[in-house]
């Protein structure tokens, strides 16, 4: 385990007391994961809470026809559980995307010191909150009205927003983005993501560079998202 306490430099609980992080933090542990690693299964009853120390996860649902669908991309400081409280099963599934240090910890301690000290319990509910917020935000995203370049772009303007790190170039993402990747992002087939990722780049609002994913004009991508137009 490391030998310091991660949880106190994590914005989620920049306003819970460091008494409560140091209890909260010897209640738990840390796990180092491996990309790829499927850390809760959907219809699984699930006995901890996780938090993203380090690295990237993603939440994600299977379609009807077995496809995976990603519903978030969570970094550093992210609850990675849908359900806390809920008895039943986790309807989501969460994936490690990279290399990660994941911090566990029963529910029942989390709800425990959530009881003691209300700053922990509003930092919980105010961390999924948020989630519901973006997930309102998608789905008026995602309605059928929209077209698929415009629901890409909203996406990607996200992650540049998120994860972005500046280059000269613009605003490269900082995640291994793959058209795989992509597609389960947005719902659609890997040509049909292909296809529009080249229409971007084309437009001048992304550069691809091995699999990275450069927003070049992120005022430009943000208006055409909006609106539709590209100029």
């Amino acid at each position: 385990m490391m030998k310091e306490n991660p949880l106190v430099s994590l914005e989620l609980f920049a306003e819970v007391p460091s008494a409560t992080l140091d209890a909260l933090w010897k209640a738990g542990r840390v796990r180092s994961l491996h990309k790829k690693y499927i850390l809760i299964h959907a219809q699984e009853q699930v006995g901890f809470v996780a938090v993203q120390l380090s690295g990237k996860s993603i939440v994600y649902n299977l379609t009807h026809d077995g496809r995976r669908k990603i519903i978030f991309i969570l970094g550093k400081g992210a609850i990675l559980n849908e359900r806390i409280l809920g008895k039943g099963g986790s309807s989501l599934f969460c994936e490690i995307l990279e290399s990660s240090h994941i911090f566990v910890v029963p529910v029942a301690a989390l709800l425990g010191l959530m009881e003691q000290d209300f700053a922990l319990a509003r930092a919980v509910l105010v961390a999924q909150e948020k989630k519901i917020w973006r997930m309102a935000h998608q789905l008026k995203n995602t309605m059928g009205s929209i077209y698929m370049e415009r629901k890409l772009a909203a996406k990607l303007w996200k992650l540049a927003r998120d994860f972005g790190v500046p280059v000269p170039e613009g605003i490269e993402i900082d995640i291994y983005l793959p058209i795989t990747l992509l597609a389960d992002m947005l719902g659609a087939p890997r040509e049909t993501t292909s296809r529009i990722c080249g229409m971007l780049a084309e437009a001048g609002l992304i550069t691809i560079r091995k699999k990275r994913i450069i927003v070049t004009a992120p005022d430009r991508m943000a208006h055409f998202y909006k609106t539709g137009d590209m100029s």
